[in-house]
């Protein structure tokens, strides 16, 4: 904040005297006719503070304890929401806004993704907006999660498109519909200390075509991708997605990803970090990177992570399904780097289509090979209990789908990898809760691939790793866990 000094000329001196700053208006949602008794709708007097706030530039809303049935309430730049403590916005069960008309667009991705309106809080264009306070945004089951909205409901909590300058802070967010947060084309975010309670319901946080954003201290639960970087084609153009950082947070999928990029990726990632964190559910990935539409994503650091109950730990792969126009390119992911991850107890959350556990997966394509991947001091236990026969699997190739799921049982109990080049593995454990027949790590079409310092179960078949198609392979200082020597096969 500025400090203004004024001064006064008495007796030829100057005397310089402080001002202090200016405490920001404070515009309370029940001057404006809010009843904050869960009956009457709120949402048209809380429209009003905001526009109170917003014309006296960067004004505070104060929202009191007590329960605000809303429809849809519309943010305008300049503008602190302060939920108090006790306090909840309601969606109400009708006359949230109606999705606004995307024809052009809308075919490139699916209907919550394609609209931003029919949203419980919703801004386009805006700047320096922040949600402070301990209240509550709910949903009240009242948000719904499909693709055929009928009218006067929402599916959607707080939207956002074209921002810049967002602070949340404290708030929690509860049975969110189809999205929590949704963010399509912003700059600068800040989220911090936040809560996404929506195991039930579909995603928790999704950075779409969003750089300069910070998670930080929060916890997010969702059923569908928890916290996710996506880039779609929903505004007609697409944004390089960077400088992006989540750390500190637990965050938790109960039938999907956790961490993930994708599966809209029309536009590019870069420079993406992720610490400091413990991602206790995926019933798909626990750390998921998929390029499906283009995009290319590299320099992207994990650190720090604990994994436990996910069905794949650490899962990459590059499709071609192409669903953005003008018929993009195959995309790229490179430069990954993944160091100091734990995993344990390593099968998913809630039963789901396909298999409870994968093993950990780097797929690429042989005309975009996955390259420069390094793997530090990872340390997993994997459930195990696979037969030997199951390493002579060789996993279909699959150009337009993304679930570790369409490549079925795996070659290896640790990492099977696929088309990548420059694979590092440096101080790094994998074992088994259960004797496994398979090798801990299979390579098909691998170029240059190093152990350095690396300890694997003895798999009870006849290899503990398995070269296919593969060259310029190192293995340096590593033995099995009780410390024999690897047995290697190349084919």
């Amino acid at each position: 904040m500025r400090r203004r000094l004024t001064g006064a000329f008495v007796a030829l001196a100057v005397v310089v005297a402080p001002v202090g700053v200016a405490k920001a208006a404070s515009f309370n949602v029940k001057d404006y006719g809010a009843k904050g008794d869960g009956k009457a709708i709120d949402s048209v007097a809380i429209d009003k503070a905001i526009t109170a706030a917003s014309a006296a530039g960067n004004g505070t809303v104060e929202i009191p304890p007590g329960t605000y049935l809303s429809r849809s309430i519309h943010l305008k730049s300049n503008v602190t929401i302060n939920i108090q403590q006790g306090a909840r916005i309601v969606a109400s069960g009708s006359g949230i806004d109606a999705p606004e008309p995307n024809p052009t667009y809308g075919k490139y991705q699916d209907f919550g993704h394609s609209h931003f309106r029919n949203a419980l809080l919703w801004g386009e264009n805006v700047e320096n907006i922040h949600f402070t306070g301990k209240g509550v945004i709910d949903g009240a089951n009242k948000l719904e999660t499909g693709e055929n909205i009928p009218a006067g409901k929402g599916d959607k909590m707080l939207s956002l498109k074209f921002c810049k300058n967002v602070n949340i802070t404290d708030v929690t967010f509860r049975e969110a519909g189809h999205f929590a947060i949704i963010t399509n084309g912003c700059n600068g975010m800040k989220l911090d200390r936040i809560t996404v309670d929506t195991p039930d319901d579909r995603d928790g946080i999704n950075f779409i075509n969003s750089s300069n954003v910070e998670l930080s201290n929060s916890t997010v639960i969702s059923s569908d991708d928890a916290v996710a970087f996506k880039s779609d084609y929903a505004t007609g153009k697409t944004f390089l997605s960077e400088n992006n950082v989540v750390r500190d947070s637990t965050i938790q999928s109960t039938e999907n990803n956790a961490i993930q990029f994708g599966s809209e990726t029309c536009g590019s990632f870069k420079n993406i970090q992720f610490r400091n964190l413990k991602v206790t559910g995926a019933s798909k990935a626990g750390l998921g990177m998929v390029s499906m539409d283009g995009a290319v994503i590299e320099d992207v650091l994990y650190d720090n992570i604990q994994l436990t109950r996910t069905a794949s730990p650490i899962y990459l792969h590059v499709g071609k399904r192409g669903r953005c126009p003008n018929s993009p390119p195959t995309g790229k992911i490179r430069n990954i780097t993944y160091r100091n991850i734990t995993g344990t107890n390593l099968t998913a959350p809630r039963d789901i289509p396909g298999d409870p556990e994968y093993a950990s997966t780097v797929s690429g394509r042989s005309d975009s090979k996955i390259t420069g991947l390094t793997f530090d001091n990872v340390k997993l236990t994997v459930p195990g209990n696979h037969k030997e026969s199951d390493a002579s699997k060789s996993p279909p190739e699959v150009s337009g789908e993304y679930p570790p799921r369409i490549f079925g049982v795996r070659p290896a109990f640790g990492f099977w990898i696929r088309n990548a080049t420059d694979v590092k593995f440096l101080n790094s454990t994998v074992e088994f809760e259960k004797n496994d027949g398979r090798p801990a790590i299979t390579t098909d079409s691998v170029q240059n691939i190093s152990l350095n310092g690396v300890k694997v179960e003895r798999s009870t078949g006849a290899n503990d790793l398995q070269w296919r198609k593969s060259s310029g392979t190192s293995v340096t200082d590593s033995t099995s866990t009780s410390g024999q020597a690897l047995r290697a096969k190349n084919s």
